[in-house]
């Protein structure tokens, strides 16, 4: 269950009854490093296993929303490989890259492409300024040639042995790992709103609480 534009505070103090103390701290503590700064897009990609581990990096790194498009190999999430994550991660599907980075820019986003090699900037000397998304593609052929040329930049891990490209999650976590310490560190306006804390608050409690529908019709009912 999402939380609506306006959450209910009242709702909200009688759901967090039914949740300890320490699992309520632990939503504000996480919810106070949450960032939509920072977005992944994922082309393609069609190993589950792989796309899971990226969500489950995103949530690591306190990403927020995470985007799939679908187009070829659309495929139902491998809970077990995400460990649960995509309880606390927003995950929006797309059905082309069109319309994906066509969304990412009406948010605000810069769209930076993630390629193996060295014909892009490295990844330390990335400059973090704005809202940004990043896109990777899958596993064998990489981003398509649509995304590579709507992106704004590429960025590449750099790498110092005979092996020339990395596992998508395995760069898609080196990637947020740095980029989300940097982000943390500067002076940008990173944080989530107070609205969407909020509303983040109301749909962690939700999903936490057993059949919490009858609880939130008993409560209405006495309201």
């Amino acid at each position: 269950m999402k939380a609506n534009a306006n959450v209910d505070m009242d709702l909200l103090a009688y759901l967090e009854g039914f949740i300890t103390p320490e699992r309520k701290e632990r939503f504000l503590q996480v919810l106070s490093l949450r960032t939509r700064f920072l977005t992944v897009a994922l082309e393609d990609v069609y190993q589950l296993h792989n796309a899971s581990a990226v969500i489950r990096s995103c949530d690591v790194f306190g990403v927020q929303d995470v985007h799939l498009i679908e187009g070829r190999y659309g495929q139902p999430l491998d809970k077990n490989i995400a460990m649960g994550a995509q309880q606390w991660v927003d995950i929006h599907r797309h059905e082309t890259t069109a319309k994906c980075i066509r969304s990412l820019r009406e948010r605000g986003y810069q769209i930076i492409a993630t390629i193996p090699g060295k014909s892009a900037i490295a990844l330390p000397d990335f400059e973090l300024t704005c809202p940004t998304a990043l896109l990777f593609g899958t596993e064998k052929e990489g981003l398509s040639p649509q995304a590579l040329q709507e992106a704004d930049q590429a960025v590449y891990i750099p790498m110092y042995g005979f092996t020339e490209s990395l596992n998508v999650s395995v760069a898609a976590a080196i990637i947020l790992q740095q980029l989300s310490t940097r982000l943390r560190q500067s002076g940008l306006s990173w944080q989530l709103t107070g609205k969407e804390m909020l509303e983040k608050r109301f749909d962690w409690t939700c999903k936490t609480i057993h059949s919490v529908e009858e609880i939130i019709e008993r409560y209405r009912d006495i309201s």
